[in-house]
This record gives structure tokens, sequence and C-alpha cells, in this order.
């Protein structure tokens, strides 16, 4: 080696800033965690992963072997396949109310796929997102890895029993966006409260859009999981000013059991959809040819599953819900999607925070919840009511055995 030549040793390589402020999705450190305690020989209740419990479709499965077997798999276009751009269109022109075209669509990897890329293909770094409470963990994240700037806006105090999870509040947004914002995000049914927002609290957040000239994001992907108490509403089919301003996303994970499928779509102006497709098909090319198959077809037959699945879920709501009230827990009643957030402060006194009370009962009960500090909600906890019966009555009782063994439940000693 020639004299006066360094060489650095590397102890590692390094990696970006941006991958050193991104965390790791809470929900699959916790899954994780929960095989190894199985593979272990515990018997494990899983409650934190937002994952149906029931196959995909007949029609699903069928197409997508079909799609295998014709050997015409290659890669389609960067804005998905012209038959399933112009089935989504027509999808959201029955169900919205309002007409879309293909060329408004554009098909992604996933719903979490469209919503990254509707990031990078729509804002600039530093623009203020709003981020109404409590919210899905990775909303934040994906602001933050595409340079944007999530600003949090919490719910209003004291609805349904004294919880603070409720709907939108719609003065705090207003502050916010007056502050200067470039995106408003709206998720219904939410995912973790499974609150459906109102027709009312919809347009309240369609006219603050209006007035200080903001983007919509609407998450709209447990459109198809309510159970009737409160209708589902997007932006789009309560005002009509909301059309030049919103994307809609969607996809097959949780309404067709396809999570496995990974596809997606985000829909609304031509221009934004210009712009995903060049920024989607820098970044991923085309998604995936069978799943564009499959999607279609699950879109174009209307499965009978589906309708069979949600009366389950409700079911299974009505009985959970039912337990959690009586171990003295509150919450907004989950009209859609399939997850309640309970507020334990109750259940804090022995525990530092919500997500050391997770920590415990995960080792403790082998019983798998999500801290609400990941979804902005540090004093609760989400449960996903994707189980049997059996199932879910087992994670009661674990919650029972274990309130009742630190004495957190009136009557009971420590």
């Amino acid at each position: 080696m020639p004299s006066g030549v360094r060489v650095r040793i590397l102890s590692g390589m390094r990696v970006s800033q941006r991958a050193e402020r991104a965390s790791a999705s809470i929900t699959l450190v916790l899954s994780q965690r929960a095989k190894e305690l199985r593979s272990s020989g515990r018997d494990v209740v899983d409650m934190s992963v937002g994952e149906p419990d029931f196959p995909a479709p007949p029609v699903v499965q069928e197409a997508a072997v079909a799609k295998v077997r014709s050997g015409d798999v290659r890669y389609t276009p960067a804005a998905g396949t012209p038959e399933l751009r112009a089935a989504v269109a027509r999808h959201l022109s029955d169900t919205r109310g309002v007409p879309f075209a293909a060329e408004q669509v554009w098909i992604g990897h996933s719903a979490k796929h469209a919503l990254s890329t509707a990031c990078l293909a729509l804002f600039d770094p530093g623009d203020r997102l709003l981020l109404p409470q409590p919210g899905w963990l990775s909303y934040d994240e994906m602001a933050l890895i595409a340079g944007l700037e999530p600003v949090p806006v919490a719910p209003p105090p004291a609805v349904d029993g004294g919880s603070t999870t409720g709907g939108p509040d719609l003065d705090a947004l207003e502050r916010e966006a007056a502050r200067g914002a470039r995106a408003l995000w709206i998720n219904t049914p939410s995912n973790p409260t499974g609150y459906v927002w109102s027709r009312d609290e919809i347009a309240g957040a369609v006219e603050i859009a209006v007035r200080h000239d903001l983007v919509i994001l609407s998450d709209e992907i447990y459109r198809r999981l309510v159970y009737g108490e409160r209708p589902f509403c997007s932006p789009v089919e309560v005002d009509p000013r909301a059309l030049e301003r919103t994307v809609i996303v969607d996809g097959a994970s949780k309404a067709f059991c396809m999570t496995g499928y990974r596809i997606g779509f985000a829909a609304g102006p031509k221009e934004a959809i210009v712009a995903l497709t060049k920024i989607g098909s820098q970044m991923a090319g085309s998604p995936n040819a069978i799943s564009q198959a499959a999607y279609l077809a699950a879109l174009a037959s209307e499965p009978p599953e589906v309708e069979r699945m949600v009366a389950t879920y409700r079911e299974r709501r009505d009985r959970l819900t039912e337990g959690l009230r009586e171990l003295g827990l509150a919450f907004p009643t989950p009209h859609g999607a399939f997850y309640v957030l309970p507020d334990v402060t109750p259940w804090l006194a022995g525990a530092a925070d919500a997500q050391q009370l997770c920590a415990d009962l995960l080792e403790e009960e082998a019983l798998v919840l999500v801290p609400g500090s990941a979804f902005g909600a540090p004093r609760h906890v989400r449960l996903s009511y994707v189980l049997s019966d059996e199932r879910i009555a087992s994670a009661l009782e674990r919650l029972r055995r274990f309130a009742e063994r630190r004495g957190l439940l009136s009557g009971t000693a420590c």
C-alpha cells in the first residue's frame, strides 16, 4: 500500500437521515414479538394487525389463477390497465354519485402506496399536512419521509362516555389551516377508532379546504366496512367544490380480503393523476398484472361474501365493545372499520403509560394490543376484532384476569 494513503474502516453502512428519522411500524414490531411467543409455545391472542381473517372471495382467487395460467403476465401501463382504470371509474361514479373518467384513476401497489406516492407527487418539502387525531400511524411517517410537515390536530373532548377520541375538531382544523397548510387528510371510517365522519363534519372540512385552498387526501379504504348506524360520506359527494381538490384513495385489502395482493388506487383531478403516474413509474414501475386482474374481477362481480363478512364484523364489534364496557373502559362506538380505541387511563396506575401497559399484557397474558401513542392517543390502546368469537372471548378474559390481578377493577384486591 503506498505510503500516505489512509484507509477508512467502516463500522457499518451509513444510512440516510430520512431513514434514521423514520420509525418502524409498531404493529409489525408487535406482530413479530407475538410470533416469537408462539414459537416458544405460548397461546397468543393477536389483536394488533388490521388484516381480515377471511379468505379473498372465490371470484378473486379464480381470476388470479386464470391470469397466471394465461401466460399474459407482463408489464402493464404505468397507471394501470385500461380495463381496471375504467372499472374503478365506474365504481366511483356509482358509489360517490359524481362522474369519474378512467383518466382520473391511477392504479398503485396498494392504498398505502397510493398515499405515499401522493405525498411525493402533490406536495413540496416543508408543506404542512393537517392530520386529525387519532390517526393511522403511517400518515405521519409518509409525510416525514417525503419531507413534509405533519400537523396533528387533536379531537374535541368528552364524547361518548368521556372518551376523547371521536370526530374531528373543525375549529382546531380551521385555526391550523389559517396558520398555513397545503393539505387536509381525511380517513373515514377511521383507523384506529372506527369512527365514521358525519355528513356535517365532512361538509365542514370541505368548507375549510375551499377557504384555505387545501388539497384533500381522502383515505376511503374502509368505505365498505360500515355497520348501518352512520352512512359513509365522501367529500366529493357532499360538496361539488371538493371535486377539484380531492384525491380519493382506496384499495382491495380490507373489503375484498386481498391484503397480500397489494393493489389499490388514487382518483382525482387529471393533473394529480398525471403527477402520480410520473412519480409512480419511476419509483415502482407498473402495478402487478395478476393483482389487477383479480381486483377487476372483484369490482365487476361485487362478491356476496363481502356483505356477510361485514355482518360478522358487526357481531364481533358488539361482543367486544360490550365486554370492554363491562371492564369499565370508555370509547367512541365504532360504526365502521374493525377497530376500537378504549381510553385506558383508569388502568395506568400500574403502568408508566399505555405502551408499558401493552408490553405487560403481551408478556403476562400473551395478548397483543397496540398502544395509542402510535395514533396520537397516548392514553388509549387499539384492539382489532378480526378474530373469531372464541378468540375475542379469550382476549376479554385475559384483560379481566390482568385487571383483577392488578386491582384495576372495582371491588378487586391486588
